[in-house]
């Protein structure tokens, strides 16, 4: 059996089921099947882009964000899904405030539907700092489909650990 790293909440039902998926090599073929290519928004400039375009689209009145980046040093196994940050500096006598927003470099070569549900998870804080049933609830309203690809996200994970790249 295989150390699940990224499904260690699920049930062991599900823990079951994916480990007989690893056995049979078939979980590569099931991610295939559901998410058949990986996005195109490979450099910082089109990343910025595309989750600002889903900023505008959802979360217009929210603060700014100073900067969108993939990000090489994001642990993956500790932010998963990416890292956004709030830094507050002081300059003269005004408190200058910061957003930013980093996607570990691990998410260039996933599908694009990983991509959004990461974005939309970090734009979710912005109005949301804790996982709560109201930070869940903002990720729904901007990814109807937010928690499957969460789950489908770990899978992918778990298939990147256990046999490398997939696309």
């Amino acid at each position: 059996m295989s150390k699940l790293t990224y499904l260690s909440g699920y049930s062991p039902t599900v823990t079951d089921q994916v480990n007989r998926h690893i056995s049979n090599d078939t979980l590569g073929e099931l991610l295939l099947k559901k998410y058949p290519a990986s996005h195109n928004v490979k450099s910082n400039k089109a990343l910025y882009s595309y989750v600002m375009d889903l900023k505008n689209q959802f979360l217009r009145q929210s603060n700014p964000l100073s900067k969108i980046i993939y990000d090489d040093k994001i642990d993956v196994i500790h932010h998963a899904l990416g890292l956004h940050s709030f830094v507050s500096r002081v300059q003269g006598g005004n408190l200058k405030a910061k957003n930013e927003i980093r996607i570990g470099t691990v998410f260039k070569n996933a599908p694009i539907e990983f991509l959004t549900m990461i974005a939309v998870h970090e734009l979710a804080h912005i109005r949301e700092k804790e996982h709560n049933k109201a930070f869940y609830k903002l990720c729904l309203y901007m990814e109807p489909d937010y928690h499957q690809l969460e789950f489908d996200m770990r899978l992918y994970l778990t298939y990147l650990e256990v046999f490398g790249q997939l696309y």
